[in-house]
């Protein structure tokens, strides 16, 4: 996936103010999942304007191979689906969703389904997921180091469901995996959160909103406790809405640079943790206006360093560390001890990057401590992950010099980064990549 040799690409120094509308992607959280709700449907579904990602496309191609139809319309991508048949592998590539949802389903198919990835996906957490499934009598051979990739779930079929507990402190993922395909399980499922602590509650929040809205029965009412009714998951017709994370940096942009930028399609209501931009940029220094269906942030160049829980958002927190580096003051992120089990040590690789260009950041228990410095110049490290490679950019757009190591990993889920960047700096940004994932 990575170009590790790749020339780093020159971030651009905003030259003044900048006034553009930036027309992100659709969600890769909510594409994924409406995918897999598809895939275990009683009939047909098309999804309307799914991200267009490297993601999205493993996740479309995983389907294919467990025998699920995915084909490209002229707007939309059409899922039918099919018997769940086993003898094949999984290719989960760096993407979580896959990782994490995939592994339910294959425990319904009808013979072994191994799951491997891209050497730096083999670090990642994934045994919560595999001793539920193990107590949910699903056979798991891990092949390599047990609880990580690569490993293969032995479908026979059926589950037989019931309950089971998860420490999900690592990742809300292994909720949400366990829960999108458990209406098809024969008990369905009740699950029971037993860690200290549940990050990115809002992804679960959002897996037990499209199930809903696909016919699932998910009773919620008790805190870390769900129950799926059995039952079918109904077939449908989906317009994916943008992904608001994937619009961070280019709102922070006007923080940092001045002026206002523009986001269409912005959601009244929302499960994403992107919908708490707004707020947090106004504690930032930002003012942030919803007109329609369009959000605008409107900055002045300077940033106020917070003391922000982070705990719902953590896919944020590389975003907002960029915007902490370029602040008048300390801030401090709270609640995401989890990142270190993302694409990469997020909490290692920001501390490192911010203190390579001669910034301040330390690392707590559970976050960051930001301190503004006089940033220069010099090679931003990326680690493969798309996340750190947008927050590289946003510092370049104050201080000259920085060199994004592998900004090709943003097409994870946002390709065509450097064209959208560049059209925002030059008030003529091109609309981002949604439709069909094949």
């Amino acid at each position: 996936m990575t170009s590790l040799h790749a020339d780093p690409w020159s971030a651009p120094v905003a030259d003044g103010p900048i006034d553009a509308t930036v027309a992100v992607p659709g969600s890769k959280s909510l594409s994924n999942r409406y995918l897999v709700l598809a895939a275990l449907a009683d009939g047909p579904s098309t999804l309307r304007s799914l991200l267009v990602s490297r993601d999205t496309r493993l996740m479309a191609d995983a389907l294919r191979a467990l025998g699920v139809g995915v084909e490209l319309g002229d707007d939309a991508v059409h899922v039918t689906p099919g018997e769940l048949r086993g003898a094949v592998t999984v290719d989960c590539g760096l993407a979580g969703t896959v990782m994490r949802f995939l592994p339910p389903v294959a425990a319904l198919a009808d013979g072994p389904v191994r799951f491997t990835g891209d050497a730096e996906a083999l670090v990642r957490p994934m045994g919560p997921l595999l001793r539920a499934l193990r107590a949910l009598d699903v056979r798991v051979d891990d092949e390599g180091e047990p609880g990580h990739l690569p490993f293969t779930v032995h479908g026979r079929g059926t589950v037989r469901g019931g309950s089971v507990d998860v420490d999900a402190s690592g990742s809300s993922q292994f909720v949400s995996g366990l829960l999108l395909a458990a209406a098809r399980f024969d008990q369905g499922l009740t699950l029971r959160h037993t860690g200290p602590t549940l990050p990115s509650l809002p992804h679960i929040e959002m897996t037990v909103d499209v199930m809903r809205a696909a016919g699932v029965v998910v009773d919620d009412s008790r805190p870390e406790i769900w129950h799926v009714e059995p039952g079918t998951v109904a077939g449908r017709d989906v317009q994916v809405e943008p992904d608001l994370s994937n619009a961070a940096p280019f709102l922070c942009a006007a923080m940092v640079a001045g002026g206002s930028v523009r986001v269409p399609g912005w959601p009244a209501r929302t499960t994403q943790p992107g919908g708490l931009l707004p707020g947090i940029l106004t504690r930032m220094g930002a003012s942030a206006t919803l007109d329609g269906d369009v959000l605008t942030v409107t900055g002045t160049g300077e940033v106020r360093g917070v003391d922000l829980d982070l705990r719902a958002a953590g896919e944020l927190a590389p975003t907002i560390a960029a915007l902490a580096a370029l602040a008048d003051s300390p801030t401090r992120l709270r609640g995401i001890a989890h990142l270190r089990g993302h694409e990469t040590d997020r909490l290692a690789a920001l501390a490192a990057e911010i203190t390579r260009l001669g910034g301040q950041a330390e690392q707590t228990s559970d976050g960051l401590v930001i301190t503004p410095r006089p940033l220069h110049g010099g090679t931003w490290r990326t680690y493969a992950d798309h996340r750190m490679a947008t927050a590289g950019a946003l510092v370049g757009l104050r201080v000259p010099g920085v060199a994004v190591e592998d900004v090709a990993t943003t097409a994870k889920t946002l390709p065509g980064f450097v064209d959208l960047w560049a059209g925002m700096l030059a008030g003529t940004t091109p609309a981002g990549a949604t439709g069909p994932t094949a």
